[in-house]
């Protein structure tokens, strides 16, 4: 599951049993992402309230267009979890594993709507060339309907995924299929 020891829920102790149950009751079962907090509960329970605010919060954009972000930057970061995760989420929307494996294998094949290309297109560069971001990809997302509201949702999903894919890249977070299966979307 991970490369460091990771608590198991009947070990736990009275705080991260706590937390566990929160996550459970969140997604409907613990993620092996989450899992590996085991060591760190408050920062489990962090993860968790920044995944759903970010992913399930009020936004402009659709769940869609945030999994086809999340599909998108963890495929750039070549993180098998993260991808299994999102893109199990993304075809519950698409219902076509032709066009996600697409989506995976190169983002502009995939055949999506201008605006989630921008969607896609700003998600790209930031995780790749962060340091070349200016207002214009701003201003090119804004060109697509996407209010400032928007346009932080998508830094903030795209700046998230890169984070969790680091997680699950340094720690070997390692996802089944019984695993990527089965939650709430």
């Amino acid at each position: 599951m991970a490369w460091i020891r990771v608590v198991e829920e009947q070990a736990a102790d009275e705080e991260l049993r706590a937390v566990c149950e929160k996550v459970k009751g969140s997604r409907g079962k613990m993620a092996n992402i989450m899992a590996v907090h085991s060591l760190r509960p408050r920062a489990m329970e962090a993860h968790m309230d920044l995944y759903m605010a970010i992913m399930f919060g009020r936004s402009g954009l659709s769940r869609e267009e945030r999994e086809v972000v999340a599909v998108v930057v963890s495929a750039a970061n070549r993180c098998d979890y993260c991808i299994a995760h999102h893109a199990e989420a993304l075809h519950h929307y698409w219902k076509d594993s032709d066009r996600l494996q697409a989506l995976i294998d190169d983002p502009h094949s995939a055949q999506l709507p201008a605006r989630a290309q921008a969607l896609v297109d700003y998600a790209l560069k930031l995780s790749h060339r962060p340091t070349e971001m200016n207002e214009s990809d701003v201003e090119a997302l804004r060109g697509h309907g996407l209010a400032d509201e928007d346009v932080l949702t998508v830094n903030l999903v795209a700046s998230y995924f890169n984070f969790v894919n680091r997680i699950a890249l340094g720690l070997g977070v390692a996802a089944t299929p019984e695993e990527t299966s089965g939650y709430t979307y």
